[in-house]
Parts: structure tokens; C-alpha cells; sequence
């Protein structure tokens, strides 16, 4: 049986986001909730709400364990671009400014 929890469009870089997830990938819940509350890196806290609400579906809407679960998936997709201003460079050339956003999924199982 599998848990599921998805964050949708999270103003977070997810070359930033995939650095902060590989850390937490296939390790108990309490490990990785324990890992990303004292992760400096701004990712973390967003990844730490996500696996909150996939521990609570999985409690809560598939009876599973709590103190059995574990990261069986973990990964992030890229969300659409916000292109939000110029940035004016030589020569009267302008730059856009890419503002870039996550999708962020993970999977929980549990071991037997």
C-alpha cells in the first residue's frame, strides 16, 4: 500500500529542491522530518510540509502504521515559469527574469 502527497507550483527552484530531496529519499519518517527541520536551505521547509501531509493520508485514509513508514518515492518536476520583469542590460538589451517553480511529490510505503 502507498501514501501519496503532491505540492503543486512551489516558488522553489527545482534544481535547489532536487539537492535538498536526494538527502531524504528512502529514510524513515522521523528521520527525514528530523533531517529537513534543521536543513539551513529554504526547499526544506516546503518538502517538510509536503511529507507531513503524506504521513497524515497515510495514517488517516489508508491505516497504515506511523512508525513504519518510509520514503519509497521522492521527486521534483518542474512547474511553469513566471516571467515577472526585465532586467535592462548594454546596449538597451533587456533580460527576462525567470522565476522558476516546483512540483513536488512523494511516495510513502511501508516496511514489513
Amino acid at each position: 500500500m502507498e501514501a501519496k502527497a503532491i505540492a503543486k507550483t512551489v516558488r522553489v527552484s527545482p534544481q535547489k529542491a532536487r539537492l535538498v530531496i536526494d538527502l531524504v529519499r528512502g529514510k524513515n519518517v522521523a528521520e527525514a522530518a528530523a533531517i529537513l527541520a534543521l536543513i539551513p536551505n529554504r526547499p526544506g521547509a516546503a518538502i517538510a510540509k509536503v511529507l507531513k501531509s503524506a504521513a497524515a493520508n497515510a495514517v488517516n485514509n489508508h491505516e497504515m502504521d506511523k512508525n513504519s513508514l518510509y520514503i519509497k518515492e521522492a521527486y521534483i518536476d518542474e512547474g511553469p515559469i513566471l516571467k515577472t520583469r526585465l532586467y535592462y542590460r548594454n546596449k538597451g538589451i533587456g533580460y527576462r527574469v525567470s522565476r522558476r517553480t516546483s512540483h513536488i511529490t512523494i511516495v510513502l510505503g511501508e516496511r514489513q
